[in-house]
């Protein structure tokens, strides 16, 4: 892939790239609205921001059967087919995980969450917002390396800041709750979050294999 022949071949800015970085901004957007939906205590705007999410998880779907259909159609692609592959799936995970989120808030009609649960959606916003510069920034790798693997860094302790919180909650949990069913609804959607910073992770990690195949 590096050989100068076959960059010849390389578009000058890969549609792979540009595919990936909507997704990223799907999720990025996405996350901005799960903020202000676990803030919120009005159980009928849960529902007009649950429907929000689902509108751009619908779009990272549909993004991602493009990147899909690419990688079928492309002789040549920019970095390996299978990171390309891992990537997109990893990206629309974050999206599904937020949209399982507030479907969970509407379901349960939780009008009150844990001060942990916002805490934890505005790291989540912040990481989103890092994962499209960072994906961005792989339409030239080598310049942008540096900063890519810092912002890799950075979610890895993001990551390891919401673990940290969710655990607490948990341990405050079933220490404080007495009502069974509050505890299986508050898990229940507080580890729909968790599961999105896992997510988030996990984009850093193949973000950092590109860099260190490619860089």
């Amino acid at each position: 892939m590096n050989n100068s022949f076959f960059a010849k071949f390389m578009p000058k800015e890969p549609k792979f790239v540009r595919l990936l970085t909507e997704m990223a901004e799907v999720s990025a957007e996405a996350s901005k609205i799960m903020v202000v939906c676990v803030k919120n205590t009005d159980t009928e705007k849960d529902i007009e921001y649950a429907k929000q999410i689902k509108v751009w998880e619908k779009k990272g779907d549909k993004t991602l059967i493009t990147v899909f259909n690419e990688l079928n159609t492309t002789f040549i692609t920019p970095f390996d087919r299978e990171d390309i592959h891992n990537l997109a799936n990893c990206l629309d995970d974050v999206t599904d995980y937020l949209n399982s989120c507030a479907k969970k808030i509407v379901i349960y009609r939780q009008k009150q969450l844990p001060e942990s649960a916002e805490t934890i959606a505005v790291l989540i916003e912040s990481a989103s917002k890092m994962i499209v510069e960072a994906v961005h920034g792989l339409t030239s790798i080598k310049k942008n390396a540096k900063n890519i693997r810092q912002i890799c860094a950075d979610l890895h302790d993001i990551e390891n800041k919401v673990d940290d919180i969710y655990e607490e909650f948990l341990s405050n949990l079933f220490a404080n709750e007495q009502d069974v069913k509050e505890i299986i609804k508050l898990k229940s959607i507080m580890r729909e979050l968790e599961r999105a910073a896992n997510a988030i992770e996990n984009v850093g990690k193949i973000i950092k294999t590109i860099i260190i195949k490619y860089a």
